[in-house]
């Protein structure tokens, strides 16, 4: 993790970021918004997070306030918390902010964030109410001190914080495949068994990652679209083009399924996103404007996606 000690921020630059991210013009483009908010998440500081809380509570981009929950989650810093505890109470917010708030409180790992996600196990948002039982399983799976030798010796190659750790009692593509799709187990499980399939990450992988395209829950099927952004494999392609075309599929899957896209950034997914940059959905549409320019990332050879520190003085002219 970053920190300000290390990259030595002036107050001025923290206050130029916060002003780009909070859109206080008017006129930031969204995706412009989005590397500002990945500069802050790898800062990851008390003032990068009050900044990013700042947006959260005053935004109206679902979207962006779901991606600002998720990196409060990602910084490792639990001045975070009581921002996504009132987020998550917040039964008025868009689901999809909420699921995130619950999600980052998993991240952070908390034995106290229990009995603030217990309640809402029985929450009206299936997947707010599946983010809590996945949370609580993290929370007390990283609390256990019996597994502090698995998670020791089970380090991912990817580096966010993910909702849980690497299945390593099942080991064969075949096996983890079943454990995916098999809606007896425990969700926590069968998250397991998704994230042990993005690490082993060849082509057979992808496919039987792509079955759990067909699960009944919204918030699982959204979990396969991010990790194939994570993978960005180009046998995943198909089966995300198929989700992002779906006339009756939830936004939230679709926008995770375009954003996937958009990191992978073949000439393909440029056209096909650009079919959807006037969807009916607002959220997929934001998630198309985001996915061209992580696509234009990925083909420009630039070195770093959250460049905020390195454009925010011309943005801000």
């Amino acid at each position: 993790m970053a920190s300000a000690d290390v990259i030595q921020l002036s107050a001025e630059k923290y206050d130029q970021m916060e002003s780009l991210l909070c859109n206080t013009s008017g006129n930031v483009p969204l995706s412009e918004r989005f590397r500002i908010l990945f500069t802050l998440k790898n800062i990851a500081d008390d003032r990068s997070v009050e900044i990013i809380g700042k947006a959260l509570k005053d935004d109206d981009s679902a979207l962006l306030k779901h991606e600002l929950a998720y990196c409060l989650g990602q910084t490792g810093n639990l001045t975070a918390i009581p921002t996504l505890n009132q987020v998550l109470q917040n039964t008025t917010e868009h689901e999809m902010v909420r699921h995130e708030a619950a999600e980052a409180l998993g991240a952070l790992g908390q034995l106290d964030s229990l009995p603030i996600l217990e309640p809402y196990l029985q929450d009206p948002s299936t997947a707010v109410a599946e983010t809590c039982e996945l949370a609580i399983a993290k929370i007390k799976y990283d609390n256990d001190p019996k597994n502090k030798e698995e998670k020791e010796n089970n380090k991912s190659a990817y580096s966010s914080v993910d909702p849980a750790p690497p299945s390593v009692n099942t080991k064969s593509i075949a096996e983890l495949g079943e454990e995916l799709v098999n809606t007896k187990l425990p969700l926590f499980e069968r998250y397991r068994a998704m994230f042990a399939l993005r690490d082993i990450g060849n082509t057979e992988a992808v496919e039987a990652l792509a079955t759990g395209f067909d699960d009944s829950s919204a918030l699982f099927r959204h979990e396969i679209a991010y990790v194939f952004g994570q993978m960005q494999h180009p046998a995943s392609v198909p089966s995300l083009s198929k989700v992002l075309k779906r006339p009756d599929e939830i936004h939230m899957v679709r926008h995770e399924a375009a954003e996937a896209l958009g990191s992978i950034a073949t000439p393909e997914v440029m056209d096909l996103l650009k079919e959807f940059e006037h969807d009916q959905e607002i959220v997929v549409r934001d998630s198309v404007i985001v996915a061209l320019d992580m696509a234009e990332y990925e083909n420009s050879g630039e070195l770093q996606y959250a460049d905020g520190l390195q454009k925010e003085q011309v943005i801000s002219h």
